[in-house]
Parts: structure tokens; sequence; C-alpha cells
């Protein structure tokens, strides 16, 4: 394929739009919170051209108010994650021999419809679901989001233009990129639905049909993802999104001959468990499955002697509390010069002071709820821990 045969436009970082007080932006995510909280939908499963509804049904609530039910979802069992890699593979064939032009397309449109009609809609599901305030909605769920589908599609029309630059005489030398011999399962995560919509989605633009289950306390604005993909063209059985225990889920997926990949960002230890189970399931496989992941771990903040303090500040209270913490930029600790510490601390406390804590249809909350009540637990412990030490 000759590098620039398809038009695809330059990726550009997606601006973060105005949320001022008499804004028609804010205006559009107030209505669209609004909406969302006068309604308890119904979520299915999405399981090749089938809405897939069970009956065992789980509620979501909004972390920041336990008393109030956004939705119900439909749990799935060990027959329903069948059901996706059977639809999975039924529509392998097609999808993989769709032009890369064409599949490309469709994902641009995805892109097209977050940056416009459903902007507002998946902000307000990600602010909703997952307790974001509007900045770090929009900078997650619709910025890096739109972006993820622009650069990939750009990255896939590089890829595919990849050829020798030289063939002998009487010769065609030509590469093919060809898509697994198999599905790819993607296993996503609660605190971006950004990464919710890339995992799936980076492996289906390259021709690979997928099962996608993620996070529990991600479903809300999951469901909204889904609406795009079909809308924007996405045929069934491409992307299937099951709701289904992981454990559950990965007893069937990693012993099936059929599994030729994952794609994950979680925990490092249930990465470990899943790299682990398919290094001793290899033998059931029928191709050697590509693992891809992204895991956790600790953020530090390092000061030099000559760092301006009111950057350090803000550095460690955006990098400490945005988004409750629960990023894997977040910072958990900071190496300090002797000399600057006084001054910052003292900024510190006096910036901590004017954060709002509470519910995020406020906008001027920044901090808003953790996802659920183990990881208010697990918090709570350390705090009680740390008020301990300081009363020694």
């Amino acid at each position: 394929m000759l590098k620039g045969f398809f038009n695809v436009p330059k990726p550009t970082n997606e601006p973060v739009l105005n949320y001022g007080p008499r804004s028609v932006e804010r205006a559009a995510l107030k209505i669209a919170l609004v909406e969302g909280r006068a309604q308890q939908i119904d979520i299915p499963m999405y399981i090749g051209s089938k809405q897939v509804r069970t009956g065992k049904v789980a509620h979501i609530r909004p972390p920041h108010d336990h008393q109030h039910i956004l939705a119900t979802y439909h749990e799935g069992d060990a027959s329903h994650v069948n059901a996706a890699i059977n639809a999975a593979l039924a529509a392998k064939a097609d999808w993989e021999n769709l032009a890369w032009e064409q599949r490309a397309a469709i994902f641009l449109k995805a892109a097209d419809l977050l940056a416009g009609p459903y902007r507002a809609k998946i902000n307000a599901a990600t602010m909703l679901g997952q307790s974001k305030n509007a900045y770090q909605a929009e900078i997650d769920s619709a910025c890096e989001l739109i972006d993820f589908l622009r650069f990939n599609v750009s990255y896939m029309s590089d890829i595919y233009a990849q050829q020798p630059p030289i063939s002998p005489k009487g010769v065609w030398n030509r590469v093919e990129q060809r898509p697994l011999e198999g599905f790819v399962f993607a296993l996503t995560p609660f605190n971006f639905t950004a990464i919710a919509g890339n995992l799936p989605t980076s492996a289906a633009m390259m021709g690979n049909v997928v099962v996608w289950k993620p996070a529990a306390t991600q479903i809300y604005a999951a469901n909204v993802l889904m609406q795009v993909f079909l809308e924007a063209g996405v045929p069934p059985g491409v992307i299937n999104l099951i709701y289904v225990d992981g454990p559950l889920a990965g007893e069937v997926i990693f012993s099936h001959p059929d599994f030729a990949g994952i794609h994950f960002t979680g925990s490092t230890g249930v990465f470990h468990n899943i790299w682990k189970t398919i290094g001793n399931n290899i033998n059931k496989f029928k191709t050697y499955p590509r693992i891809v992941g992204e895991t956790g771990g600790k953020d530090f903040v390092l000061a030099h002697g000559s760092a301006n303090v009111d950057v350090v500040t803000t550095a460690l209270i955006r990098g400490s509390f945005e988004y409750q913490g629960q990023k894997c930029s977040a910072a958990s600790r900071a190496y300090l010069p002797k000399s600057l510490w006084p001054a910052i601390k003292e900024k510190m406390v006096s910036e901590l002071a004017t954060i709002k804590v509470g519910p995020v249809e406020d906008f001027e909350n920044f901090v808003n709820a953790v996802i659920d009540e183990k990881s208010f637990n697990k918090l709570a412990k350390y705090i009680d821990q740390a008020k301990k030490r300081q009363r020694r």
C-alpha cells in the first residue's frame, strides 16, 4: 500500500472544551447529567447481533451517591463467554477481509461521534458512573479517546505503508499484515473510559475480533461506547461486550484453543496471574498468544534545589489528588530538598484548604468519591494508621 493512498487526517490533540459559566458545552454537559440521573436504564450484554439480558441483574450507583440507581446490567456466566467467542470467530473472516481503509473509516466515524453528538453523553456517563469531575472526564472520555481513535488510524496507515523499498528484477517483494489467528480478549479498567474504548478498538482496527470485558465499575460508560461503535458501523460480532466475573471469564478464555491475544490494563497482581495461566496452558492454543498489558505502579515527584515552589506544589497536589489518586500517574511519594520543604509545606497546606470535595454534579468540586467500598475501606485504613503514628 502506497503511503498516503488513504487520506488519514493528521492527529491533533483534541482541545479541552470551554466549560465556563455561560458556555454551550457546560450547558450541554449539565443537561446530560440531569438526563442520566432522571432515568434508570437497563444495560444488556452485546454478543454478536444480540442484546443479551439474563435476568440476573446488578445495580450501578454513582460512587458519590449510593442511594441513587443509575442503571441495572445483566450479569453473564460461562455460557455467555463461549457465546461471545463464537460470535467473534463467526465474524472474523468478513472483518479481516474488509479493506483496511473501510475499517479505518468506521473508527474515524466513531471519533467524530464522540467529538460531536456523544461528547456530553460520554462525559456525563463517566462522571456519574466513575465519579470523575468535569475536567477529568473531558480529558479522558472525550479528548483522549478521540485522540486514540484518530492516532491509531494514522499508525495503522503507516504500518500498511511499510513495504520493502527495493525488489530484484522480475520479483515484487511485498509485506502483508495479517490479524491474529483467533480472537483477542480486551480486559479494561474502571479509571479511564479512554482505555476502555482503546483496548478493544485498537485490536479490532487491525482486523482482529474481540471479546471485551470491562470492569464492573465502568459498565455504565462502556455501554455508551458500545452504542457509539455500533452507530459508527462496527459489524456485529467484531466487538462483543460481556459482564462476567473475571476469574470465570479467564477460566473459559485462557483454555480456549482460539485464544490469540490479550489486551490488558489493570493491577500488577492480576496481570501476573494472567501471564502465568497463559504459560501453563500454552499447549492448548493453536498459536502463541500475544500478551499486551499495562499495570499499576508507584509514581514519585523528585524536586531539585533550584525548583520553583509553586510548580512543585501544583505537581504534588494534582499528582496526589486528581481523580482521587486513582491513576497510574498518581504521586504516592516525593523526594524534596530540605531547603525547600518549609515553603512547599506551607504552600500545600494553603492550597489544599481551597480544594472542594463532593458530588461531580457541582463543577466546583475538585475531589469526588473513590470508586467503590473496597477502595474506600483500604484508604480509610491507611489514614487511620497515619493518625495513630502522628499521636505517638
